[in-house]
């Protein structure tokens, strides 16, 4: 008989001014895109359940998700410290494809969030991958830039919808893995674009 949990996971999401983290939050919990840019001001807080199965544990889990966005500028960044990261279960850190410096402020993010809360299961989302003409940097790069992290990654489009609900999943079966104490040994939903960060690309 499958046995069921509910485990309650704090998100962050972390990146630059107008990578499109409230672009993202919106295609996945009301499946909807606002092509208009509005600033987030502050923190806004949304949530969402979702169930992740493992068929080696016969086991399901339904995963109440509650979703911080955060102002993208680093004074606010800087303002809130702690408070914002407190308490974490996962970040999903956002770039944007036609931008290669929101790629490598990435640093900075994720050092800060060890920093407060260790080390939480990270995705990286490559947003506007809808504008494959405007694509500043690729896989192999995007690959070589994390593999300090080991963090997986997948390119996005909260316009299209493209692999957005993957991101968000993949990072709920990480946070599941963590807070259970489960072995990484159950086999993510195949995907052709996302990829995990190669520890030998460090050396190319």
């Amino acid at each position: 008989m499958s046995s069921a949990k509910t485990l309650k996971s704090k998100v962050c999401l972390v990146g630059e001014v107008a990578v499109g983290k409230s672009s993202l939050i919106a295609r996945y919990v009301h499946d909807m895109f606002d092509p208009r840019y509005i600033m987030t001001i502050g923190t806004k807080v949304f949530k969402k359940t979702v169930d992740v199965r493992d068929d080696a544990r016969d086991a399901d889990v339904s995963v109440e998700m509650t979703i911080w966005d955060i102002m993208g500028e680093k004074g606010f960044r800087q303002l809130l410290k702690e408070a914002y990261f407190y308490g974490a279960n996962g970040i999903l850190a956002v770039c944007d494809v036609t931008r290669r410096s929101t790629l490598e402020d990435l640093d900075d993010w994720l050092d800060h969030v060890m920093r407060v809360v260790g080390a939480v299961p990270v995705v990286v989302a490559v947003n506007k991958a809808d504008l494959p003409d405007q694509a500043r940097y690729g896989e192999d790069e995007v690959g070589l830039f994390l593999s300090a992290y080991g963090a997986p990654f997948t390119f996005t489009s909260a316009r299209s919808g493209e692999n957005v609900e993957h991101a968000f999943a993949s990072l709920a079966r990480s946070m599941v893995e963590q807070q259970l104490g489960w072995e990484s040994e159950t086999t993510e939903p195949p995907n052709p674009r996302i990829s995990r960060a190669r520890a030998d690309l460090a050396g190319a």
